[in-house]
């Protein structure tokens, strides 16, 4: 589905952001701003206080993958509920019109900058956010040590900071009982098998986000290169042969989940993001083996995002309740797959 490059870049001489005061956290703010707005990283970027910014356009940011829960919710995550962190200092830049860039300020670490890329395309995501590492760089002194390499707020991040990931629709190995499998052995290859939304996410929709764990030790070359050509490709078989497996095997079970989730968007009057976004993995399942010839995949991949809390309330305009929320989701979702009734 996309492929992302994520670097954790500090500011020499900084706190980190996890201990630094609201003070030092604005001082941070303020002096990335002013240098990733001019230093020529994309022809347009966009900047958002995200301190000063409505809950639901936070909310349209993280469902679009350009910033984090953990920075959507400001410092206080991890501490008391009590604590008020409405307006703790952070921001994020992002590239228009495309957003396969933004760079997010005072999240875990000072800068977490991120280039997305639709398909596999881990070579080119690295290649990117090579140069724009460089371009910041140019402005600002990153934390460095010659022994351990760039230093991060999270050890796990020490060395290079580059995560590298792959967002994969796997419904097959699930349908088939086999993810578990799947994470395993990732796990004992280093890597981190996450939900849609990163880390402490869920797996809506059987999107699944793979990544390395570690960044100390490795090259960045070996590390795209790792992915790229080996690990990734052997999951994507992995669920070629899970799917193949159930249209021989099971075809009239995996015909009936795919139709009766059809069905359920088509007729449904209210929907729980969650049961969208299931129901929609089964038919995107069902378009891609060819077994509903009048739905494009095009439309299941969008309503997959118009389905979401915050862009189904920015797209009619108005703060809807949950309530109202479920019965919007079921009119969009009808309306897409020509069921307005």
């Amino acid at each position: 589905m996309s492929s992302r490059a994520r670097l954790a870049r500090n500011i020499a001489d900084c706190t980190f952001a996890s201990r630094a005061s609201r003070a030092q956290r604005q001082h941070t703010l303020d002096t990335s701003r002013n240098w990733l707005l001019q230093a020529g990283l994309a022809d347009r970027m966009m900047w958002v206080d995200l301190h000063e910014t409505s809950e639901v356009d936070k909310l349209l940011l993280v469902e679009r993958h350009l910033i984090s829960k953990h920075l959507a919710r400001g410092k206080s995550h991890g501490k008391s509920k009590s604590d008020d962190a409405s307006g703790d200092p952070r921001g994020v830049a992002v590239s228009l019109p495309d957003e396969r860039l933004c760079i997010m300020v005072n999240e875990e670490d000072h800068l977490r900058i991120q280039v997305i890329r639709s398909g596999l395309a881990l070579g080119e995501c690295w290649r990117a956010i090579d140069q724009i590492d460089d371009r910041v760089e140019a402005g600002i002194e990153y934390a460095f040590s010659s022994r351990f390499g760039y230093l991060t707020a999270c050890p796990t991040n020490v060395g290079t900071g580059l995560r590298m990931s792959v967002m994969l629709h796997l419904p097959g190995l699930r349908l088939s009982g086999d993810i578990d499998k799947v994470k395993r052995a990732a796990s004992d290859m280093n890597l981190a098998v996450r939900g849609f939304y990163g880390e402490g996410s869920d797996s809506a929709g059987d999107f699944y986000q793979i990544s390395n764990q570690t960044t100390l030790g490795k090259t960045e070359q070996t590390i795209v290169e790792e992915l790229d050509t080996q690990i990734i490709p052997r999951v994507v078989e992995y669920e070629r042969h899970a799917r193949r497996q159930l249209v021989e095997k099971r075809r009239l079970t995996l015909e009936d989940q795919v139709f009766r989730a059809l069905g359920a968007l088509t007729h449904a009057r209210l929907l729980s993001t969650d049961e969208a976004m299931q129901h929609l993995s089964h038919v995107r399942l069902g378009v891609m083996l060819g077994m509903i010839p009048s739905v494009e995949a095009t439309t299941v991949n969008t309503l997959m995002l118009q389905v979401q809390p915050g862009h189904l309330q920015r797209a009619l305009g108005k703060d809807l309740d949950q309530d109202q929320r479920r019965s919007a989701r079921a009119m969009v979702v009808r309306r897409a797959l020509g069921r307005s009734s």
